[in-house]
């Protein structure tokens, strides 16, 4: 089969296309035949530097195609069944840039008939982190569905990128009103895309007034992708007692907290990472996005708020460095179907 693999760190250039064994399911996996992988940060990340705990790697914690195999302790009537992929590097030297990979049974979801490899392999990471994001408030639901966060205020920053984009879609599934913090005009139409409810310019006027304007109250989930550029902001439109959840500190701004202020407020700093987030959740969060997808709720393309950029398998060093130099968008990689095995 074709994999693309790296031995080393280092920038995109460490990423080579060669010829693998197919590899075989073990107890509790499945393998699937591959047919988008799509590409995150954290992929490009431990690329780049995180600590090489194999040899030889297959990056891409994200995918979606069909499973053709399975090991003992799994249904075999799982063969042939649509799957989304979730985590399948971590951890493993295996990925989902491959023609098949292979994962723990539980990290493929089946996806619908009605809906694309492409939305599947876009789920994975930003829609888990999404879910978690909406679910860590003192007061608020550990579990999402319709109706869940109905009344609540969510603010999601960014809300042109992948996560930030699963953010507005999964909290507006759950009945919140979705208020999302963008830079320009071409962002706003995407946010507004996605199904926020309100687009705030920060860059532009008031935005704390203007958000206060829109939830006089404040503010009672903060998903926060810049931390240490946009807390001034965040903190200017938080009700007492709300939360600011943190997946990333984009631009890397120094973090500096005033003790006092969030005193006050009873603030809730909850930062996260799917690595460590803990199995029980993140099966959860799996179970919740799987019931978002069957309610159409978490679609991708440019009509709904999140472009696709498209790369060939042989290509995937050059969707790293589009990633790399924060091409708007989630960027997949689409995979050959091999004849084999």
């Amino acid at each position: 089969m074709k994999a693309i693999v790296y031995r080393a760190n280092g920038g995109p250039d460490v990423l080579h296309l060669v010829d693998r064994d197919v590899p075989v399911p073990g107890p509790g996996e499945v393998r699937v035949r591959v047919a988008v992988s799509g590409v995150n940060p954290a992929d490009w990340q431990a690329r780049s530097g995180a600590p090489m705990k194999f040899p030889e790697v297959t990056p891409h914690l994200d995918g979606a195609g069909v499973i053709d195999a399975v090991g003992a302790e799994v249904d075999g009537s799982r063969v042939g069944q649509r799957v989304w992929l979730f985590m399948a590097a971590a951890g493993r030297p295996t990925g989902t840039a491959a023609e098949f990979t292979v994962v723990p049974a539980e990290q493929a979801v089946p996806l619908p008939g009605g809906v694309a490899f492409d939305a599947g392999a876009a789920l994975g990471v930003p829609a888990l982190t999404a879910h978690r994001a909406l679910t860590v408030a003192e007061d608020g639901p550990r579990r999402l569905r319709p109706g869940a966060l109905d009344g609540r205020v969510v603010l999601a920053a960014g809300g042109a990128g992948a996560v930030g984009h699963a953010v507005i879609q999964l909290a507006r599934w759950a009945g919140a009103t979705v208020v999302s913090t963008v830079s320009g005009p071409e962002k706003a139409r995407l946010a507004t895309a996605a199904g926020a409810h309100h687009v705030v310019n920060y860059r532009e006027g008031d935005p704390a007034a203007a958000i206060r304007e829109i939830a006089p109250d404040g503010v009672d989930i903060v998903a926060e992708v810049a931390l240490g550029a946009n807390l001034a902001l965040d903190l200017a439109v938080l009700r007492t007692r709300g939360t600011i959840s943190t997946y990333a500190n984009d631009g890397g701004q120094p973090v500096n907290v005033d003790v006092v202020q969030n005193m006050v407020l009873n603030t809730r700093f909850q930062f996260l990472v799917l690595y460590t987030a803990g199995q029980d959740v993140r099966a959860a969060a799996a179970e919740d996005v799987a019931a978002a997808v069957r309610d159409n709720a978490l679609p991708v393309g440019e009509e709904h708020g999140l472009p696709l950029l498209r790369f060939p398998l042989a290509r995937t060093a050059e969707a790293h460095r589009a990633l790399e130099n924060r091409a708007v968008g989630k960027i997949l990689v689409d995979v050959p179907q091999s004849t084999h095995p």
